[in-house]
């Protein structure tokens, strides 16, 4: 290989991999490499700018939460369990901490340079961003004024030099600074949590935007007048996110809703895994506050790029400075009152965010007001702040439906909602449960029952996403709806078991993990490695790092079957391996929406086995969560499912190629074929009709007989809380 195409490759990839000792990739350094995909994209000079500094925003987010979640799992890992090595990688846990800090340095000085070039672009643009290092008299007295108006809002704390440092709280912004006169010298803590993160004015047609941190640094001796400011910096702490229940159950009641809080307040308080300076400190300086913090220099991070990018939402300027709008298709062409009479004669898929997540809420609504519907019957993982969905659900328990919702209480970071979610579901009159002790549930699943005379029918929906109408217009998800009666009693025994705290048993239709999942997904796998060279198998998934499944994939290979993996994130498997993986190819697509739905396919033709569902191919996944999967066996379904498929094959815009040595490249000239831009074009011009004719009835398994559902409870009124929402 040339030189030239070599050096390509180590930009595009990040980790250096070539002649690897192992097939396998480590975990954490294949994630960096996705972030490091997209902070590509806020360099590519083909995004418009204002969604460059998006991506931006995105990079410094994944991140953040990257070192809360996993460096807190290797941290905990390397002071309990130093010697248990990666089994992907062999890496130890402190070996491994210490590349994931090298690899973060190194995409930093991409991210300096790529701010540098926003910046400059954004003044072009009408945009300024000051500089108060070379600020204009003009800027400063306005600047000035603006801090006199936020004045009253900071609150400094001055301690002796040799006092313990207050707690910093993780992910807030603080100022510190060195005062002192002569031998005395004092630390000032001042925290920026109840001012704006930005402020802005204009002068001549150009938008001065004034980071409020920044600012307040640099006024900061007309706010200590009585205090000789010696030097300052802007910091930023990030906390070890990895507790769990289990720490905390020795230490609260019976409640979970109350293990959650105190897990939660247990969470704020870890220990740091990562400290950012935006200043600089002198050598002195810097050493006696990281002893304060107790973080070690390597931990540190000095940047010039500011931790709060969130200004972008407030700068105007022409069309061309942010993506074309598209919003998602409000109308597949039925209306409440029609869902039922359709979904009993074809299946129903829709494809978000081209599509608007509204006709699900509506069979909700449609559900509430039929008299024959007894219950529904849904897990939520995550929900937008003002969910629609949830007030659906109250609406209908207010009409005298058995609505159940299990609300898993430990969605990361999305605790606090789904326990102020459960409260307001409980009021409103749904019975609420919380999931499985040593299992999440993160399935997607809905069943909803009815009953015609003597006759009980079901209505089930899987999905690859939450129902989360927010997300719903950012992510690439799925949802597949269907009247099949044996989708509704696996479905129905699901929660049966879900409601007396058990794992969810063997299915027939759907696949649940952890039971269902893996085994079917093993079994259809050896279906084409019996098939040898006419084998074929398509999968997009978010992740895939299982050592069975990938040492399965590497038998298709070896047999012949041609693997296409749509990886969008961590892919811990080198494809094109000669004698082990030749035969796999890797992609990952990282574009204006969030790649998150999962398809897996096997075979071709009448022959091919399409699923979607709620689950990757990770560890988690396969094994400790509750995760839920549908078959589309409709030509409708499966045709849309192709297309999916067949988008992300035509791929060269958007889409990166792994490598053998596990770096990614982008094949040039592949504009105008974007996935997402053709999938957009696809599904927001599908329609479907009440009017359709009757579909051809399709063949079924034979279902395990579910039990008959328990009539439904009067619940109690849903409170204002609902009537606010709905109104």
């Amino acid at each position: 290989m040339a030189a030239k195409e070599k050096e390509k490759e180590k930009k595009e990839g990040g980790e250096d991999l070539a002649a690897p000792e192992s097939i396998f990739v480590n975990r954490e350094l294949s994630w960096l490499a996705f972030n490091l995909r997209v902070l590509q994209e806020a360099a590519d000079p083909a995004v418009p700018l204002l969604e460059r500094l998006k991506f931006l925003m995105i990079y410094q987010s994944n991140l953040a939460e990257f070192y809360r979640v996993r460096i807190g799992i290797m941290t905990h890992r390397a002071i309990l369990t130093p010697d248990k090595a990666d089994p992907l990688s062999g890496m130890l846990p402190e070996a491994t901490i210490a590349e994931v800090l090298r690899v973060t340095r190194e995409q930093q000085a991409l991210m300096e340079s790529i701010w540098k070039s926003i910046r400059e672009e954004l003044r072009a643009n009408g945009a300024d961003v000051l500089d108060f290092k070379k600020i204009s008299k003009v800027d400063e007295l306005m600047s000035k004024k603006l801090f006199g108006d936020i004045r009253d809002l900071l609150d400094p704390r001055i301690i002796d030099i040799n006092q313990a440092l207050p707690f910093l709280w993780s992910g807030e912004t603080y100022i510190i600074a060195f005062l002192g006169r002569g031998t005395e010298q004092k630390l000032c803590i001042l925290p920026l949590n109840r001012v704006p993160a930005y402020l802005s004015f204009e002068i001549d047609g150009c938008q001065k935007i004034v980071l409020t941190a920044p600012l307040v640094r640099h006024f900061l001796p007309l706010l200590l007048k009585k205090e000789n400011v010696l030097q300052s910096a802007i910091v930023e702490v990030t906390r070890n996110a990895d507790v769990f229940l289990s720490d905390v159950q020795d230490h609260a009641d019976d409640d979970l809703r109350q293990k959650v809080s105190t897990m939660l307040t247990k969470r704020k308080r870890e220990m740091p895994v990562r400290v950012r300076i935006y200043g600089k400190l002198t050598d002195p300086a810097r050493a006696l506050l990281l002893k304060k913090l107790r973080v070690p220099e390597s931990r540190v991070f000095t940047q010039n790029v500011p931790f709060d990018l969130s200004f972008r939402s407030c700068i105007g300027g022409p069309a061309g400075l942010r993506y074309e709008e598209r919003r998602p298709a409000r109308d597949i062409g039925l209306k409440k009152g029609e869902y039922f009479s359709y979904i009993e004669k074809h299946d129903l898929l829709m494809s978000f965010p081209f599509q608007s997540m509204m006709p699900f809420v509506d069979l909700i609504y449609e559900a509430a007001d039929d008299p024959e519907v007894l219950s529904i019957k849904i897990t939520l993982y995550r929900m937008s702040g003002s969910s629609k969905i949830a007030a659906a659900l109250a609406y209908a328990a207010d009409k005298g439906k058995d609505v159940l919702c299990l609300l898993e209480l430990r969605a990361r970071f999305d605790e606090q909602n789904n326990i102020d979610y459960s409260e307001m579901l409980e009021d409103a009159g749904c019975r609420v449960i919380y999931g499985l002790p040593e299992h999440k549930v993160h399935s997607k699943l809905c069943v909803i029952t009815r009953q015609h005379g003597g006759n009980l029918s079901r209505i089930t929906q899987v999905g690859t996403g939450n129902y989360n109408e927010v997300t719903g217009e950012q992510y690439t998800d799925l949802s597949l709806i269907t009247a099949r009666e044996e989708a509704g009693l696996d479905a129905e025994a699901a929660f049966a078991a879900l409601v007396n705290g058990e794992i969810p048993p063997e299915a027939h239709c759907l696949w649940i993990a952890p039971l269902s999942f893996k085994p079917r997904l093993m079994e259809l796998l050896d279906r084409e490695i019996a098939r040898g060279e006419k084998g074929r198998v398509a999968i997009k998934a978010n992740a895939l790092n299982n050592v069975e499944v990938m040492e399965k994939l590497i038998e298709c290979s070896q047999a012949g079957v041609k693997v296409e993996l749509f990886i969008r994130g961590i892919c811990s498997l080198r494809p094109g391996v000669p004698g082990m993986t030749e035969n796999i190819t890797v992609s990952s697509v990282v574009g204006r929406w969030l790649e998150h739905s999962r398809i897996y396919s096997f075979g071709e033709g009448e022959d091919q086995r399409l699923f979607i569902g709620s689950g990757d191919m990770l560890n988690r996944n396969l094994e400790r969560r509750v995760e839920a999967f549908m078959e589309a066996v409709t030509p409708d379904t499966r045709e849309q499912l192709n297309r999916v498929l067949d988008a992300l094959r035509n791929d060269r815009e958007k889409s990166r190629r792994m490598l053998p040595d596990g770096s990614y490249v982008r094949d040039e000239g592949g504009e105008g074929t974007s996935s997402q831009e053709a999938l957009y074009r696809y599904f927001s011009a599908r329609k479907v009709s009440a009017a359709e004719p009757e579909a051809e009835p399709q063949p079924v398994s034979v279902p395990q007989k579910a039990e008959t559902p328990a009539p439904a409870e009067k619940p109690r009124g849903f409170r204002a809380w609902l009537r606010s929402v709905i109104s």
